[in-house]
Parts: C-alpha cells; structure tokens; sequence
C-alpha cells in the first residue's frame, strides 16, 4: 500500500480546485475545430507560399529556383482556392495573410542577396514542405470532415512531390 506525502498533500491542496475548474471551463477540442484549423494553417501556409516564390521571381538568378518558384505559385494558388470553397461551404473564418513566423521568413528573404537568397529561399521550403507534410498527413488519416479528408488525401501526394523536388534542388545547389 501507498503512503502519500503530508507535506506534497499539503503544498499542492489550494492547487486542486483550480485543476477542477480548469477542466470545467475548458473544453476538449472537438474535432470540428480541428478540421477548421486545418483549413486556416493550410491556407496561411498557402499564402506565404505564394508570397515567398513571388519574391523568389524577383530576387532569384537560378533558374531552377525560379521554375519551382513558378510551380509554388500554380499549385498554392489552386489549393487555396479549393480550400477556400470548401470551408466556405462550413462557415469556417480563414485568415487573409500569412501567420507571423511565415511574415519573419519572408522578412528575412526580402533583406538577402541573390545567392544567399537562393540557400535561405532553399532551406524555408524545405522546412515548410516538411511542416505542411506533416498537417496534410495528419488531416487525411484522421480528420473527421469527410471533406476536409478527402482534400487532405487528394492533396498529399502533391505535397510529397514538392518536398521531393526542393530536397533534389538543394542537393545540386549545395545547399
């Protein structure tokens, strides 16, 4: 049998009441809030998407960088679009730019010159691709809007192309 501490019951007594009405106040996330926020991080990701190959058009003298730039804005240009009709159809709020960590990387890129722009611009794919990877993967195995599923489902493998493509630029950029 397990004895209890007086001295830990003591120190953490005023602590329990608060823990209950924690757990009272705060409900579970539902999974309806989880399908809207994934249509809210799909579509930030989606705009800085955009956003960053745009400069990229701009600032970039590799030509390769430039036609996956290109390429980034084909195909988030068309998700966005998608993922804006369908939550439209749940009356899901979406944002209109970029969260602020997308804003930083796009910050930082504006400040670059053209070959280290091409490493960073490189690099922040990488990682976003990654990172949407991981959301879209997430969002097709166990979403619970059968629409938002299926857009996650189709949307993969599109997802896996584009990580594929920036790991294959950035192995014959050095980077």
């Amino acid at each position: 049998m397990r004895r209890s501490d007086p001295l830990l019951e003591h120190r953490t007594a005023h602590i329990r009441p608060w823990l209950l009405l924690l757990f009272l106040v705060i409900p579970p996330v539902s999974a309806a809030s989880r399908d809207r926020a994934f249509y809210q991080s799909f579509l930030q990701g989606g705009i800085a998407e955009i956003d960053v190959a745009n400069l990229a058009l701009q600032k970039s003298s590799n030509a390769m960088v430039k036609e996956f730039a290109a390429m980034m804005i084909k195909d988030h240009s068309a998700a966005n679009e998608r993922v804006k009709a369908l939550a439209a159809a749940t009356k899901t709020p979406l944002p209109s730019s970029a969260n602020v960590a997308e804003r930083a990387i796009e910050a930082k890129l504006t400040s670059l010159g053209a070959r280290t722009f091409d490493q960073f611009y490189i690099r922040s794919q990488i990682n976003a691709h990654e990172q949407l990877l991981d959301l879209v993967s997430t969002e097709a195995s166990s979403g619970k809007d059968a629409h938002a599923q299926a857009f996650a489902q189709e949307i993969l493998p599109t997802v896996q192309s584009h990580l594929k493509l920036i790991r294959v630029l950035a192995a014959s950029e050095g980077v």
